[in-house]
């Protein structure tokens, strides 16, 4: 998580952020959950919706970095997506940085709302969402979400890089739950410690050992499914090209990245472990390799 901290320290400019989160109505869970290609799309369709709000209301293009997150506090399936968004953007059209604007919550509630209504009616005209549900009952909640007059989202205005980052990382580094959390495991159950926002008070949920298991794997990554993604003047494409003239606008001057640490040096580093001194403290070398023998009454 330090080594991650500090890549992304120096990526990023020292200005102002702001943090947004963004959220959808708990019927539209099961649906992402059932549809995990549709679940990958999240991230590009929030970051969709700043930049267009970016641009539609300031003319500028913003740094967007958006953290995916699946899980709730009782390990149950709550897609939505933590966004960084700088509080300023480039204007393109005068060649100059343009900090501290605002962000309006109802604009972006309605956009946001718009775009994942959009998105699930485009699929389910193509045949292509998943549901134990059929299409007919798929459209009825569909127009009673698009007509849902409010959608949850959380804006700050304005917070620090580190602020951000350290929060971010909280789930990008870390399992759905911590094991902090977990009160009592045995072979049949599994007992952990809820924060229940409702009541406002600390509650123990139990479930059985397969359904932990199977609560833990709904929020494991597919494979090259990235847990941060970066849009915007962040995207890949864009980064290399913009880089070094934003650093240039605002004045300040890009930190080198962190030299990544070897294997061996990582394990001493973190875990006070030297993998290459045997049991006697001798420093080992490399000898040769052998193959595997194998034996006689092996098949």
């Amino acid at each position: 998580m330090l080594l991650w901290l500090r890549q992304q320290w120096s990526a990023l400019p020292d200005i102002p952020y702001a943090g947004l989160v963004f959220t959808m109505p708990s019927v539209l869970w099961p649906i992402f959950k059932q549809n995990r290609g549709l679940l990958h799309d999240l991230p590009a369709l929030g970051a969709a919706v700043v930049e267009q709000y970016m641009k539609a209301k300031h003319g500028v293009r913003p740094l967007v970095m958006v953290v995916p997150h699946t899980f709730g506090g009782y390990l149950n399936f709550n897609c939505h997506l933590h966004i960084l968004v700088s509080a300023g953007g480039l204007k393109d059209s005068e060649a100059r940085w343009v900090a501290q604007v605002n962000f309006d919550k109802d604009e972006l509630m309605n956009t946001w709302r718009d775009a994942v209504i959009s998105y699930l009616r485009a699929a389910l005209q193509a045949h292509i969402l998943k549901s134990d549900r059929s299409g007919e009952d798929l459209s009825r909640i569909l127009t009673a979400e698009y007509e849902r007059p409010r959608w949850i989202i959380h804006i700050r205005q304005s917070m620090s890089k580190l602020h951000f980052l350290k929060y971010a990382a909280r789930y990008v580094r870390r399992p759905p739950i911590a094991r902090s959390r977990l009160l009592e495991v045995t072979n049949v159950k599994v007992e952990f410690c809820t924060k229940d926002k409702r009541q406002k008070r600390t509650v123990t949920t139990r479930l059985s050992l397969q359904d932990f298991v199977s609560a833990l794997a709904e929020h494991i990554p597919d494979r090259y499914q990235h847990a941060i993604r970066y849009y915007g003047l962040l995207a890949p494409r864009a980064k290399h090209l913009t880089s070094a003239a934003l650093f240039a606008l605002i004045g300040q001057k890009k930190r080198p990245s962190p030299k990544r640490l070897s294997w061996r040096e990582s394990l001493r580093k973190y875990f006070g472990v030297d993998p290459l001194t045997d049991s006697n403290g001798e420093l080992m070398h490399w000898v040769s390799r052998q193959k595997p023998t194998v034996g006689r009454n092996s098949a």
